[in-house]
This record gives C-alpha cells, structure tokens and sequence, in this order.
C-alpha cells in the first residue's frame, strides 16, 4: 500500500514548526504505524535527510511513549489502542495521513513528534507512593483487599501515563490521568494512611503544571489506550471536597 504523509517537524522547542509531506511506498498492511515510520526514516536517511523524531520504546502497549495525533485522535483511529499496536490495514491505499505530536501547554515539543512529558512524573511523585512503618509492619499478603476494590484498584492501575487524555481533552486536562494515580492506591488498604493527603498533593501539582481544567467532557477515556473510565474523576474529586474539610 502507499501512504501520503504530512508529518509535523519542528528542531527543537525554540524554533518554528511545520508540516512536511513525505510518501511512504511499498507498505505492507501488517505493518504498525511505527514501524512504518521506521520505514520511512531509513529511506530519509538513504537519501541524507533528517529522519523523523518520535518517541517510542517498548512497542507493546505497555510504556506509553509512542504519543502520537493521528487524523487529529491520540494514538489514531482505533479504540483501546495505542500507536504501537495501530496497524497500517486501519488505512485504506491512497490515503493521506496526518501526523502530529501531543497539543498542550503542559507537553512541550522537544523535536518533531517527540514531547516533555516530565510533568506526569512530577505529578506521581507529588504523592503516588505508600509508606510502610519498618519493624513488625503486617505482610500485605495477609491483608484482606474485596475482589470489587481489588478489580477498581487494578483498572485504575492500568494507566501507562502516554499523556493521549490530556491531547484529546479540548481543555487538556490531566485529570484522567491524575485520577487514575490517585485511585489505584486509594482503592486498597495500604494507601488509606496516605489517601487524603496523596489527593491534595497530586491535585495540587497538576495544577501548577498548567492543565487546564476537568468539565468531563469525556473525550479523554475515548481516547486512553487502556479504556480507563471517568469515574476515576468522580473519585478524585470526592476525596479532594473530603480532604479539604480535613477527611
């Protein structure tokens, strides 16, 4: 198959981008978009251009790093999936496809398709930890958990942090995302003793990275790769209104 690509170029964070057009010949259908980049790229390189920056590492669904706006959806036009596991039989032959990095003030560009995803881990770090007390602490195996709360925890955990909430949100909210943090550890009983100060602190961050602000719209769990639902939001914002009148 053969696909006209219009991909975004920009050199670094201080310069001007724009979008460049690039023929990809010689496709084959079982192809991932990444790999057909890759393909892309060593002919550029062939021919002593400059390949293509794009983020990516695993390619299995799981790191979250190939954050890419494809025909202006995160992670392109297949639900449930990210960029890596988007195949080029999603396309018809002939079509032209629109390649873009993440659009939001809190995701700058670095290069090309590549951005700073830095203020995710920030937000993490703000509070997405359990202490344990050492000494005679109770083995966590032996800590009873309910299979519902278990089932809420490990959806919630299913966040790989790509960032594709914020990009599809028309008001690039990392709620989703946040939410998700918050709610995996809320949901077990070892991240009780943090659970209202851990809310606050995460919150807080985000807000200081400059996302824009939650009217669930719902655009961001349309777009998560892993189909986590906004009622990790309604959660959050429940134990956010809880520690602010002290728990």
């Amino acid at each position: 198959m053969r696909i006209k690509l219009r991909v975004w170029r920009q050199e670094s964070m201080e310069s001007a981008g724009r979008l460049v057009d690039y023929d990809a010949a010689d496709i084959s259908p079982d192809m991932s978009f990444l790999e057909m980049l890759d393909v892309v790229n060593e002919r550029l390189t062939e021919t002593g251009d400059e390949p293509i920056a794009f983020d990516h590492d695993c390619r299995e669904g799981i790191c979250g790093s190939c954050s890419l706006m494809i025909n202006g959806a995160a992670h392109g036009p297949m639900k449930g999936t990210a960029t890596c596991q988007l195949h080029m039989r999603s396309f018809a032959d002939g079509d032209t496809v629109l390649v873009e990095p993440w659009r939001a003030q809190a995701f700058p560009v670095v290069r090309d398709l590549i951005v700073d995803r830095g203020a995710l881990d920030r937000i993490i770090q703000a509070g997405g930890f359990v202490s344990t007390a050492t000494g005679g602490a109770q083995d966590a195996n032996e800590i009873l958990v309910g299979k519902t709360s278990a089932d809420a925890a490990m959806d919630a955990a299913a966040c790989i942090g790509c960032g594709a909430c914020v990009a599809a949100c028309p008001n690039a909210s990392a709620s989703l995302f946040t939410a998700s943090k918050v709610s995996h550890l809320g949901h077990l009983p070892q991240g009780q003793p943090e659970r209202y100060r851990r809310v606050l602190s995460m919150v807080g961050q985000m807000d200081l990275e400059k996302f824009g602000s939650c009217t669930l719209y719902g655009e961001c769990q349309e777009a998560c790769p892993k189909e986590i639902s906004i009622d990790t939001i309604s959660r959050m914002n429940r134990d956010f209104i809880r520690a602010g009148l002290g728990g």
